[in-house]
């Protein structure tokens, strides 16, 4: 019996060709270890030297798959077979170039029932080929934030075609590690848990750091996450003076435990489709101190989980990390609130049991 109560198993292909890991796959590997519990039965495609690939899910059946670009079709004829031969209820695209191999696949009556996940929160072209991507080549449409759902609709897809699950988590790691409230100095540890791109806006906490230290506060910085703009802003913290202050850690595969040695978590982002980092440092009991951007303004509630500030403002990003590193206890109760705020709403069971019961009412003709 699924974990929506139904007693039909389905059969259901998912489809992530993304070689690296990201918030996205963590999704993904949540909604199939909730799945296969459930008694589904679950393939993956994705690339055989991928990071989705090499991780343990138990029930899941792994097959190889590469696409390059959106226009890379090398693997449609090994799919469109694969489809046919094992009659999936359900076919799940879970990236952008996942969705764009619907153009692709098979058609007509005895077809599964296809459906796309979208995560990112930037405008889709006003065209066309978006309004026949979503409205013909899929039969339903998940956006994990309002602020997603509001960009589709606004590209012209159709509104009865969309359902909003939110992104989840599993929250018990976080629970099970204690907080580490003593440290061998007094400086206040701030840190950022994202890939080193420009759309996550590091380069506006540096700026605040130095805001900072230029006020006299004692704060140290740990940039967790690896990317293409590691090089620039090492250069922006010799530039700024913050060598002393500021640490790139890299990948970090314990979350938790990294999240349990900090004060508070920011993120600066400029596009956010929800928020993952956030839903995790809420998780660890940490206040989140966020831009007011994409689905970040749905996760933190500001002012009692953390603050939300304008994007791209340096100074408004340290005036709010100053309130909270002053006020330690108006950080622990915001840390409180915001763990129990991520239990009521950003489990990653929920997020499964919600995706599974779009599954069957897409099947049953409810959705």
């Amino acid at each position: 019996m699924g974990g929506s109560g139904h007693s039909r198993l389905l059969k259901i292909l998912h489809i992530d060709p993304e070689k690296n890991w990201g918030g996205g796959e963590a999704q993904v590997v949540g909604l199939l270890q909730n799945l296969s519990q459930w008694g589904h039965r679950n393939d993956l495609a994705t690339p055989a030297d991928g990071e989705l690939f090499r991780r343990s899910i138990p029930g899941v059946r792994k097959i190889p798959l590469t696409v390059r670009n959106d226009l890379d079709i090398r693997g449609v004829p090994a799919l469109r077979r694969l489809i046919r031969q094992e009659r999936y209820d359900i076919v799940h695209f879970h990236t952008k170039r996942a969705h764009a191999l619907s153009l692709w696949l098979p058609r007509g009556e005895r077809r599964p029932k296809y459906i796309v996940t979208r995560r990112m929160d930037y405008p889709e072209p006003k065209n066309y080929y978006t309004r026949y991507l979503y409205n013909r080549r899929v039969d339903g449409v998940v956006a994990i934030s309002r602020s997603v759902l509001d960009c589709l609709s606004e590209a012209g897809v159709n509104g009865r075609s969309i359902r909003l699950i939110y992104s989840g988590i599993d929250p018990q790691p976080f629970r099970e590690l204690p907080s580490d409230e003593q440290r061998a100095n007094d400086s206040a540890v701030i840190a950022m848990l994202a890939v080193l791109e420009e759309r996550k806006g590091h380069r506006f906490l540096l700026d605040a750091a130095r805001v900072l230290k230029d006020r006299g506060r004692r704060i140290r910085y740990v940039f967790a996450g690896d990317g293409s703009q590691k090089g620039q802003l090492q250069r922006m913290v010799q530039t700024l003076g913050l060598r002393e202050e500021v640490s790139f850690v890299g990948f970090v595969k314990d979350v938790p435990k990294f999240l349990s040695s900090i004060d508070l978590l920011v993120l600066p982002s400029l596009y956010e489709g929800l928020g993952v980092a956030a839903l995790e440092g809420m998780a660890a009991g940490k206040p989140v101190i966020a831009t007011r951007v994409g689905g970040l303004a749905e996760s933190i509630v500001d002012g009692e989980t953390g603050f939300l500030v304008p994007p791209r403002d340096g100074v408004a990003l340290a005036d709010a990390i100053e309130r909270l590193v002053a006020d330690p206890s108006m950080a622990r109760a915001m840390g409180r609130k915001g763990a129990a705020r991520v239990l009521s709403n950003f489990t990653i069971e929920q997020m499964a049991n919600q995706n599974e019961a779009f599954y069957y009412a897409l099947l049953d003709g409810t959705a």
